[in-house]
């Protein structure tokens, strides 16, 4: 009989805006409040993904540690765990690092996976007992095995280790039944891993995996465990682009018709393209799709992926966004400031933009050089990143790097002014007015 074990799962989940100023002033906008909240939300798909290959003889405790106090420590410690296993973002990465240490000065193993170790795996091992780079399925089986044979390896790779490289047949439905449901909003699962286009300031395209899919029924099986847990959910798809294969996706698109679910994914324009793709969006109660515009200025979109892709697209955008929410799909439109071509006129023309566009919804961020990904490497060799460790900082709303057309302050200072506008009352109701409005004549185009 197989000695037992215990292994808590930890996700450090929310992200602290640095700068006070900015986060005073989001707490009081309507437009940013609602997606933050929806982010904060969300369990961690990965541990749940590692949970499901986890032996039955290893007995499996969820955590999230968002605003977490001595006694949540204390009582982790109190379960007597024989390994905790973080998987935690860049700008939560230090506070990681510190409760690696503090567990395991009394012993206790300590496991770290997620983007920011697989691009840093050398400075993670400063602080843990093991680091998961890459995927991390079989490697945390290996893990594990290692573990109770007192084997146990520094790194695990999947990305210089072909054999840790997994395969999308070999999936396992994640163990939602970890959750305490009451506590979220929406569920996650994830039906693609990476993304083609390689945009320079991505970090989730290339450091986990090449570009894969999971099989229909795969997903199948994953939705049907959802819908045990939770009757009628709202689900968000981790991916990071979901529907690069329009074959593959129709298929995705009439399973996802099937049930009573609303949800939401991330996208690129290229659906705007395909009308019959676009018909099962919205027959599938897809509520809404995020895409990546990046930037209102055409200029600042060459080279930011290998092939332009996004650049040959932008004299499509406002045809595109007007097209997919024509089907009664809502589009929230990101874009980035502070990128090299950027200026003061930008910000403004940014604002004008998603008046214009008829956006439904909006999210504005900061260019942030995530390690691992092209933009550091580039700052880096030019000597613009403001210091080694700016980790606690890579919250999307904190300026980390030396822009080119601006001080810091006056890259901070007209981000706020565009926040302030763009997450107005008026602004905000505007959108929603419009949105309310197409919806009302797609019923009415519907019944004539």
């Amino acid at each position: 009989m197989k000695k037992n074990y215990k292994v808590i799962l930890i996700s450090m989940s929310g992200v602290r805006v640095y700068n006070k100023h900015l986060l005073e002033l989001g707490l009081t906008l309507p437009g940013f409040v609602e997606r933050s909240e929806v982010i904060a939300s969300l369990p961690s798909l990965g541990l749940l993904t590692l949970a499901s290959h986890t032996p039955e003889n290893w007995n499996i405790v969820y955590k999230e540690l968002d605003n977490y106090s001595e006694s949540d420590i204390l009582e982790i410690i109190s379960e007597n765990p024989d390994i905790i296993a973080f998987s935690s973002l860049t700008a939560r990465i230090n506070e990681t690092y510190e409760l690696c240490k503090r567990f395991k000065k009394i012993g206790i193993t300590v496991a770290i996976g997620g983007l920011h170790v697989s691009a840093m795996p050398e400075e993670a091992t400063k602080f843990a007992d093991v680091i998961i780079q890459g995927e991390g399925e079989i490697i945390w089986e290996t893990i594990l095995k290692d573990f109770e044979s007192n084997e146990l390896k520094s790194i695990y790779s999947s990305l210089s280790n072909p054999k840790y490289t997994f395969n999308f047949k070999s999936c396992k439905v994640p163990k939602y039944e970890l959750l305490d449901i009451s506590k979220y909003n929406r569920l996650t699962i994830q039906t693609t891993r990476g993304c083609p286009l390689n945009c320079s300031f991505c970090a989730a395209s290339r450091t986990i995996s090449a570009y894969k899919k999971k099989s229909i029924a795969q997903i199948e099986k994953e939705l049907n465990k959802i819908l045990e847990v939770w009757e009628r959910p709202f689900i968000e798809l981790a991916d990071d682009n979901t529907f690069v294969d329009k074959k593959w996706s129709i298929e995705l698109l009439n399973l996802f018709g099937k049930y009573k679910i609303k949800w939401f994914t991330e996208t690129d324009i290229s659906i705007a393209y395909d009308d019959e793709l676009l018909e099962l969006l919205a027959k599938s109660n897809c509520a809404q799709v995020l895409i990546g515009f990046e930037t209102v200025n055409k200029i600042g979109l060459k080279g930011i992926d290998r092939k332009d892709w996004k650049h040959k697209q932008f004299d499509n955008y406002f045809k595109a966004i007007n097209k997919i929410q024509s089907y009664g799909i809502s589009v929230n439109g990101c874009f980035i400031l502070g990128f090299d071509t950027d200026t003061k006129d930008t910000f403004k023309e940014t604002e004008q933009f998603i008046i214009n566009s008829n956006l439904s919804e909006v999210q504005i961020t900061l260019l942030t050089p995530f390690p691992g990904t092209e933009l550091y490497n580039q700052l880096k060799s030019q000597n613009r990143l403001l210091q080694d460790n700016y980790w606690d900082k890579c919250t999307l709303f904190d300026v980390n790097f030396i822009p080119k057309n601006f001080s810091v302050e006056e890259l901070e200072r007209e981000f706020e002014v565009l926040m302030q506008r763009v997450y107005s009352k008026e602004l905000v109701t505007n959108r929603k007015k419009h949105f309310k409005q197409t919806l009302l004549n797609k019923r009415q185009k519907k019944n004539i």
